[in-house]
């Protein structure tokens, strides 16, 4: 318990009845002498600035612990370094998807992007593979080349082949139950213009090889009898 006062706290104002008090405000404000102060502040209350606050002192260490173990996550001071391209895939190295929509198919290696995947086209004219992305760990790389000096590959990056984010339509009570038709998503006009200017350029190196074009149109496959570790692409 609270100890109790020695000397009660006495009002200036004592209730004659209880919330009613016996001076009226005005009569209270020249008790207390708040116009003596206000007049020597030039008819202002004065103000005081807050103090500083003082340092907030250093921590101590708890003398307890807690007997399980608090795990706490460790920093990562790693920083990314660009993926390392291998020494058998260079500009114009013909290379065989293993894996995805195109597998088994022959491309032609364009460049390595930013991300680290790797820049390709079939050319879509021949085999029918699009300017795309593919990762270097799903690929075979042959000892077929093909001249690219001629390929304008300046514009592709990681963000000509980034996908638009579209919002949801909200569908009300009468719609909730049609059945929408999905529409395909067409291609814009902008990258067909530009696989066309690329299959150009590639199409023309590829027809003064012989049989570079029948070469790439064929699809990679293993027959019975053969070794994969013995062949030599």
């Amino acid at each position: 318990m609270a100890a109790k006062r020695k000397t009660p706290v006495k009002t200036r104002n004592p209730d004659l009845i209880r919330g009613v008090g016996k001076y009226s405000r005005s009569r209270i404000y020249h008790k207390r002498g708040l116009w003596a102060i206000k007049a020597k502040n030039g008819g202002v209350f004065p103000r005081h600035d807050p103090k500083p606050k003082a340092p907030a002192a250093a921590e101590k260490a708890p003398k307890f612990y807690p007997a399980d173990d608090v795990k706490k996550p460790l920093l990562n001071k790693r920083k990314p370094k660009p993926t390392k391209l291998r020494a058998s895939i260079t500009p114009g190295t013909v290379l065989i998807l293993l894996a995805g929509r195109f597998m088994g198919k022959r491309v032609v290696f364009l460049k390595q992007l930013t991300s680290g995947l790797l820049l390709v086209t079939g050319p879509f004219k021949i085999n029918g593979v699009p300017l795309r992305r593919v990762n270097q760990s799903y690929v075979i790389a042959t000892s077929t080349k093909v001249d690219i000096s001629g390929v304008n590959i300046e514009k592709f990056d990681d963000n000509y082949f980034a996908k638009e984010v579209e919002k949801k339509k909200k569908k009300g009570e009468g719609e909730f139950f049609e059945v929408e038709k999905e529409d395909k998503k067409k291609l814009p006009e902008d990258k067909k213009e530009d696989q066309k200017a690329v299959d150009a350029s590639l199409i023309k190196s590829i027809e003064g090889v012989p049989d570079l074009k029948a070469y790439l149109a064929a699809r990679f496959s293993l027959k019975s009898g053969m070794k994969p570790h013995e062949l030599v692409f």
